[in-house]
């Protein structure tokens, strides 16, 4: 290998970054030594690792170069409070030594490294690629990889210095449009072969206009802003071939979360006008939540508790979300906050859940014995009501019996199904240790749980006596929606294992005991791979009768807006019954706008069949007019040879009469 030429990259604190030319650097040196540059006489193809300096080709242009320190390498999982080790404004490194996946929450987001380039985005709980890494942030970190990543960059990772350089170049802009256009180009193929009618007209001409500016910028490498915005113009033409390949599917339900901030019937009214104009013919109202109703209850009032939440007293809201949206052919069901009871201080409030019943509160066995109930670090520092108490059962399904039969949604979505987030290696953290638990569960088994740890063979039966509980009250809240000849659902986690080890959950059993309709699973991620790995463990698992509406968290966590239509198409691919969007809030028009691109639109199906037709109509038009004018000339000549012929016989005529006259 020749003399590798190495260069250092200057930025204007102006952010406008220079080029930087590999044939142009023969006289620079770089104290970073973290690229390096090689002709094309020498090898072009080698395999770039992410912990070597990266290699640049002789005429690549580096738009821009960042560096950052890393705080952690593979961290050891599950320990701490923080899912994945990834502590507040960490920026961590995950390799394939350190598993499958980051096991991160969705406050965050990652980059995913293949060889040496970033290959995709994505917010939580990202695969691991074995040929690279993932880079994950967590606030200023999350900052930081959102104003320096993107798809296409090129990595270099130093574990001496604990430093991250990623560089965007030239490739880096031409990746992500070539990557775009083949995306674009698998979802016309697929339903092509899978919908007759698929009619991908619009999103031909995107692939076309995408591909034009793709060659223009490739030509144009010594040229920079020529370069750049050819290449952003072949990005955006690549993305509305994504938006618009993805066709409207009228027996979906397209549904979002919403936690109502509404005061009054007009603004009910406009919220849901926009949801109808914007595709949307499902809404999961959150109307029980922090331990509070959005509507006046007579339960919460038989029992002592807040009537109703403040924010709507003097009006009754959920009355106008049902009729309402009713009437605009949306259906509505009503998310409710099955365990949780919000993180404020219960003794703050003398009418909340927990200031009138203090021994309703979950425990965790570190703090059995103590005054109160436990706080959930992990989740917002929240307070939990204990599944085992009957009382608290007996509650809740008060409740669920005043929102079914005196509003009449058309179903209940049941959340907060479970115990708390804890660590199933340290018994310490494990919850439901209150001492009405407790009893219970020795009056069975005749053993104190605050005796055991996870090293006891009665540990099984404490988890086995927690997930019954659970799923008892799933019976009976499933049973209530069966009298009332309404839809129950409830949200999962979707890793059974996890599910089972970290919150009690079975939701296994719930299904195939035929309890709830169906599942609203939260994929934590909008990285559409992850998501179909993990709604692929869930197809597996469930029950056939049991339907599946994909949970969504692209828009909450700040994905792109074509991540929204990568992750639908996923579930269509998977035949999932519909999709629910997390949440309304996080709903802005850059994602509304998507949808109504094609996938959440049924007048751009009717378009482009018009479009469609119209082409039809004028191709046909003009054969006809290329057919009339062959036969306007074939006409002309034959008239022509007929009087010629005419012309003709009348000499021979003459010639005949003057030979006989001589």
């Amino acid at each position: 290998m020749t003399q590798s030429k190495v260069i250092t990259v200057l930025f204007a604190l102006s952010l406008t970054f220079a080029p930087v030319y590999a044939d142009e650097m023969s006289d620079f040196f770089s104290p970073e030594g973290n690229v390096e540059f090689y002709s094309d006489e020498e090898e072009t193809t080698p395999v770039l690792e992410v912990f070597e300096p990266i290699k640049i080709n002789i005429g690549d242009v580096i738009f821009k170069q960042v560096t950052r320190r890393f705080d952690l390498l593979d961290p050891a999982s599950n320990t701490g409070y923080y899912p994945g080790g990834r502590g507040p404004n960490k920026l961590v490194i995950y390799t394939a030594n350190y598993g499958e996946h980051t096991l991160t929450n969705e406050f965050g987001t990652e980059a995913i490294v293949e060889g040496n380039i970033v290959t995709s985005l994505s917010g939580a709980d990202s695969a691991i690629p074995k040929d690279g890494l993932v880079i994950s942030g967590h606030g200023s970190a999350k900052n930081w990889i959102t104003q320096n990543i993107t798809i296409g960059s090129k990595v270099y990772v130093d574990t001496v210095s604990r430093t991250i350089t990623v560089y965007t170049t030239s490739e880096s802009f031409t990746f992500d449009a070539r990557a775009k256009i083949d995306e674009a180009e698998s979802i016309v193929n697929y339903y092509k072969q899978n919908s007759p009618n698929y009619n991908p007209i619009t999103a031909f001409e995107h692939i076309k206009n995408a591909r034009t500016y793709l060659e223009k910028a490739q030509s144009s490498k010594n040229d920079l802003q020529t370069l750049k915005q050819y290449s952003q113009d072949a990005i955006e033409e690549g993305n509305m071939a994504i938006k618009t390949a993805l066709p409207y599917v009228p027996n979906e339900l397209k549904g979002v979360w919403i936690r109502p901030t509404e005061t009054c019937a007009e603004q009910i009214i406009a919220t849901l006008d926009k949801l109808k104009d914007n595709g949307f013919n499902n809404v999961f109202l959150e109307t029980y939540y922090h331990g509070k109703t959005i509507f006046p209850s007579k339960t919460m009032n038989k029992y002592g508790f807040t009537v109703q939440n403040e924010l709507f007293e003097g009006f009754d809201p959920l009355k106008v979300w049902v009729d309402e949206a009713h009437k605009r052919g949306i259906k509505v069901h009503t998310w409710f906050q099955s365990f949780y009871v919000g993180n404020k201080n219960p003794n703050l409030t003398p009418t909340s859940i927990l200031a009138q019943h203090p021994e309703w509160g979950n425990k965790t066995k570190k703090c059995a014995d103590c005054d109160g109930p436990t706080m959930s670090v992990s989740e917002h520092n929240g307070y939990f009501l204990d599944p085992a108490n009957d009382n608290v059962q007996e509650f809740l399904l008060e409740l669920l019996t005043e929102i079914i039969q005196d509003y009449k949604p058309d179903g209940v979505n049941l959340d907060y199904i479970r115990y708390p987030n804890s660590n199933p290696r340290d018994d310490m953290s494990a919850w439901g240790f209150s001492e009405y638990a407790r009893n219970k569960f020795q009056t069975i088994y005749g053993k104190d749980p605050v005796e055991l740890t996870i090293a006891d063979a009665m540990w099984y039966d404490w988890n086995a006596f927690r997930r019954n509980i659970i799923t008892d009250f799933v019976r009976k809240a499933g049973k209530l929606g069966k009298e009332n000849n309404t839809y129950v659902s409830t949200v999962i986690f979707p890793d059974i294992a996890s599910a089972l080890a970290t919150k009690q959950q079975d939701w296994r059993s719930w299904s195939s005991n035929g309890y709830i309709d169906g599942f609203t699973p939260l994929f934590l991620t909008y990285d559409s791979k992850m998501l179909a790995s993990m709604m692929n463990d869930v197809m597996n698992i469930k029950a056939p009768q049991t339907e599946l509406y994909a949970g969504l968290f692209v828009t909450f966590m700040g994905g792109s807006s074509e991540d929204l239509i990568r992750q639908i198409f996923e579930t269509r691919k998977m035949n999932a019954n519909g999709v629910i969007l997390f949440d309304y809030a996080h709903t802005t028009p850059v994602y509304t706008s998507t949808l109504m691109a094609s996938a959440f639109n049924s007048a751009s199906q009717d378009t482009k069949i018009k479009l469609a037709q119209k082409k039809k109509y004028e191709k046909k038009k003009r054969n006809n007019k290329i057919s009339n004018k062959n036969s306007s000339s074939d006409t002309k000549t034959t008239r022509k040879s007929k009087i010629t012929k005419d012309k003709t016989a009348k000499n021979k005529t003459r010639k005949s009469k003057h030979q006989k006259q001589s």
